[in-house]
């Protein structure tokens, strides 16, 4: 029975309250150390998720010296136990003392059985969270990476990335459509590294971050003296990608007369640079992404149609965020992992109310809202675990955005489960009715009632 309870270390040098303590924690595989030697090598065997840490140890037992140096190597061997201490000594400073060192909570002698019975099991539940906050984070990178770096578990970013990875290895222009956010130039970027041209450069370029007067000598470049500040020649983001891929990011924002000029280049495949004479011949494959809608642009006579043919010749649309059921929480948990370790590494993961704000926000932002609030959570956060205020989702009401009618309603959160669970089920119909608690058959046809697939 007791392989089954969680392991309680108790380092505490009195015979008595050893005793007392053991019979308190009924509920936890209890073991005891009386000092130094006997607490390091049962932290070794038994590999306990809390300690209970006596500061005043022997050959220290009126003083902390002892107690501190069973913590800091505690800390240097197993970093995530979670160690509560106690000392009579000096409490306040004792305490503060403690936690800087990584103990997890401080309480006073005399023991208090129940207060103290409290803090052990807070501990045991934060630890278990942080380890399933691991557990998920390791899924995170092993299981739900596709087309190079893109995390999902989502069907809909799969059928997307099965699209790129099909055209990577042709020459033929591919368009992403998708809002703000989607994630458009990573894609182009795994677009790329599938290719055969993966050894050669990868140029980006931000169409609507250029002023008009400026976007055509960074496209094309300029020969020296071309005009007034053009004191050499510079290639343009089309001959800097030779040979390999240029992405170019809201193309709908080029002006009319630069996209006669593309064009020329998607036609021929060779340039004329500002204040040039000579065509140039250049290997460069074009990707493009707007979020605006070009066909809209076209009958306005903002954008070339022949162009977008030539751009377009095969085009995938990028769902936003709140259309792929499960991969915020997944994207959540690898910005987290990153910005940790580069910013704040005591942060362990998120609480429950933050997975839960997360999943049900609707990402108007999209990928890059999610990455910016995760980033300020964890620079700002002062526990150990992101909550949904650190992530400023503590009041997330998404009532406006829910119909008033009962059927629709039903339909829509039949919709969000059958979907959430298919994503976190990786479209396995047996998990997922499980997972739903239905039979296979009432599934199959609750998927054919809302056109959904597996």
């Amino acid at each position: 029975m007791s392989d089954h309870k969680p392991k309680l270390l108790i380092v505490e040098d009195d015979a008595g309250l050893q005793a007392q303590l053991k019979w308190a924690y009924e509920d936890f595989e209890v073991i005891i150390a009386g000092d130094r030697e006997s607490a390091l090598t049962a932290l070794r065997s038994e590999e306990p998720a809390v300690v209970t840490l006596d500061l005043g140890l022997p050959p220290d037992p009126d003083g902390t010296t002892e107690g501190f140096a069973v913590l800091d190597a505690i800390m240097a061997l197993k970093p995530d136990t979670k160690v509560v201490v106690a000392s009579g000594h000096g409490a306040r400073e004792s305490a503060l003392q403690a936690i800087q060192r990584g103990a997890y909570d401080f309480y006073q002698k005399p023991v208090d059985i129940d207060a103290l019975g409290l803090i052990v099991r807070r501990a045991f539940n934060l630890h278990r969270i942080e380890q399933e906050n691991r557990v998920l984070a390791d899924q995170v990178g092993e299981d739900k990476t596709v087309l190079g770096g893109l995390i999902t578990a989502a069907p809909e970013m799969v059928k997307v990335a099965r699209t790129i990875e099909r055209v990577a290895n042709t020459n033929v222009s591919v368009m992403l459509l998708g809002a703000s956010g989607t994630g458009k130039e990573l894609l182009a970027k795994g677009l790329h590294d599938a290719s055969d041209r993966r050894d050669q450069s990868f140029v980006a370029i931000n169409c609507a971050a250029i002023p008009e007067n400026l976007l055509e000598s960074e496209l094309f470049g300029h020969e020296k003296g071309a005009f007034t500040g053009a004191v050499k020649t510079t290639e343009g983001k089309i001959e800097q990608a030779n040979g390999g891929t240029l992405f170019l990011d809201e193309v709908g924002d080029i002006p009319l007369p630069l996209q006669v000029k593309l064009l020329r280049f998607l036609q021929e495949r060779t340039i004329e640079r500002i204040g040039g004479r000579k065509q140039i011949a250049v290997d460069t494959r074009i990707v493009c992404a707007t979020h605006q809608n070009l066909e809209a642009m076209i009958a306005e006579g903002l954008f070339r149609e022949d162009l977008f043919y030539r751009l377009a010749e095969i085009v995938v649309t990028i769902p936003a965020l709140a259309e792929r059921p499960g991969d915020a929480p997944l994207l959540a948990k690898a910005f987290l992992q990153r910005f940790a370790a580069e910013m704040n590494p005591k942060i362990g993961g998120f609480a429950p109310d933050a997975i839960a704000a997360i999943d049900g926000w609707p990402w108007p932002g999209n990928v890059r809202e999610l990455e910016n609030r995760v980033k300020r959570a964890v620079i700002m956060a002062e526990g150990k675990l992101i909550n949904a205020d650190d992530l400023d989702m503590g009041n997330a009401e998404a009532d406006d955005a829910q119909p008033l009618n009962l059927k629709s309603a039903r339909e829509q959160s039949d919709r969000k489960v059958i979907r959430h669970a298919l994503a976190r089920s990786e479209g396995n119909i047996s998990s997922t009715a499980r997972m739903l608690g239905i039979s296979r058959p009432t599934l199959y046809d609750l998927l054919k009632q809302y056109d959904l697939h597996a």
